[in-house]
């Protein structure tokens, strides 16, 4: 199984940006929840976490986007980080069959709407990653 990425609705709001994507990813929630939930596992594709503490109100700073908490967080599928700056990034891990999972990713931020290409190439990382990895 090779990864997918879709576009979802994107919606702007006055100056505040909404986008969705549903990325098909070829590895179980197991091994993708890493890259979603720790600071090594972010650096490999959306940016580096200077600070996360993983939990529910925890700190959090993610280079480029700002500083902020942790404003969701369900283990192995959902975790949500709000930071000044950078909007609210939430990530939603669902199972797709035996082997698979697929990510809904939110991204909520104020500024400029090009920002769509390079949250799609920061999926297209992720992808590329995870397919590269042995699930054995």
């Amino acid at each position: 199984m090779s990864g997918s990425i879709e576009q979802g609705a994107s919606q702007t709001h006055g100056n505040t940006h909404i986008l969705h994507f549903l990325v098909r990813l070829p590895r179980p929630m197991e091994m993708v929840w890493p890259a979603l939930a720790t600071a090594g596992g972010l650096a490999g594709w959306w940016t580096e976490a200077e600070v996360l503490e993983p939990r529910l109100g925890g700190a959090v700073a993610l280079r480029g986007l700002g500083a902020g908490q942790v404003t969701a967080w369900d283990v192995e599928r959902v975790a949500e980080y709000t930071v000044e700056g950078g909007g609210r990034i939430r990530f939603h891990l669902e199972r797709d069959g035996d082997d698979g999972s697929v990510l809904r990713l939110t991204h909520e931020f104020r500024g400029e709407a090009e920002a769509e290409p390079r949250r799609r190439a920061r999926c297209e990382r992720l992808v590329e990653k995870l397919a590269g990895q042995s699930t054995g």
